[in-house]
């Protein structure tokens, strides 16, 4: 039996700093189920108590799927956007040296750290069109502040360090002298990216995107402020969530927050399973 559990994987006593494997277990458990599985369960409980034909009735409301293609829509353009430029910066502290690295280096986590109001307001302040980079974008006619634009920059500022932390180490482990032995084999720069440095990454990529795209679903504080929260044009779910608590309208509210759980649960399990298929296909993380 112990020999079948450990082919399998399972290692139920193993030598741990942190002693008494049934306490530590157990509180995990306990820890997970009050913080993370009770409160989902008490959304899909409540949205349940509604019966499908309210349920379906206030999920297919214009108002509702406006937002929620808001929310879902901009939030997959920012982690788009955020895979491309993280990856870069990643690539660029990785790789080279350069005066005012560390600098550079603790800047990528500034949107942990500040609060995502006040994030919110320097965003609209500057994206706004008397601001100093909606001032320069005003002549082009291109309006960032109050649009839904607008909303895809704030999603970009606080989902961009999920990216970059999480491609930064693999991209370390990664060695220079690869590159080298496949220039030294004649590939061009394009095929040693494609063929040699992106397989590597493709899984932390991967992992990052979905990071950054989890966090700007549920992003709020950040957002309303430059959204400009307009229904049907800039408004996001979790602000109609907030709408319908205030208004006292406890049913809508737990369905449009059904809603979005469910649909995160599945694109999550879709990219987790591309995750899944890149370690298979490229053998790392295995």
């Amino acid at each position: 039996m112990a020999t079948a559990l450990a082919h399998a994987g399972w290692r139920f006593r193993r030598p741990s700093v942190i002693p008494g494997f049934g306490l530590t277990f157990g509180f995990s458990i306990v820890y997970l189920s009050l913080i993370v599985l009770i409160p989902l369960a008490g959304v899909v409980w409540r949205s349940a108590s509604l019966g499908w034909p309210e349920f379906w009735r206030i999920a297919s409301d214009p108002r509702a799927l406006g937002a929620l293609k808001m929310s879902f829509g901009g939030a997959l353009a920012a982690a788009a956007v955020n895979t491309v430029f993280g990856t870069l910066i990643a690539w660029v502290l990785v790789r080279y040296r350069f005066p005012g690295k560390r600098i550079v280096d603790a800047m990528v986590d500034l949107p942990f750290a500040l609060p995502t109001a006040v994030a919110g307001i320097a965003l609209t302040t500057l994206y706004a069109p008397n601001g100093w980079i909606g001032g320069l974008l005003a002549p082009l006619g291109i309006k960032v502040s109050y649009t839904p634009l607008g909303i895809i920059v704030a999603m970009v500022f606080i989902g961009l360090p999920f990216v970059v932390r999480t491609v930064q180490p693999v991209m370390e482990e990664i060695d220079r002298e690869v590159e080298e032995v496949a220039a030294t084999l004649g590939a061009r720069r394009a095929q040693t990216v494609r063929r040699v440095i992106l397989p590597g990454l493709a899984p932390a990529i991967l992992t990052g995107f979905a990071l950054a795209f989890a966090r700007a679903v549920g992003e709020y504080g950040s957002v309303i402020f430059i959204a400009g929260n307009i229904p049907y044009v800039s408004e996001i779910a979790p602000l109609l969530i907030v709408i319908r608590l205030e208004e006292y309208n406890y049913a809508a509210a737990t369905a449009i927050a059904a809603v979005m759980l469910a649909i995160s649960f599945a694109m999550l399990f879709v990219i987790n399973l591309i995750q899944a298929w890149g370690r298979r296909r490229y053998g790392y993380g295995s």
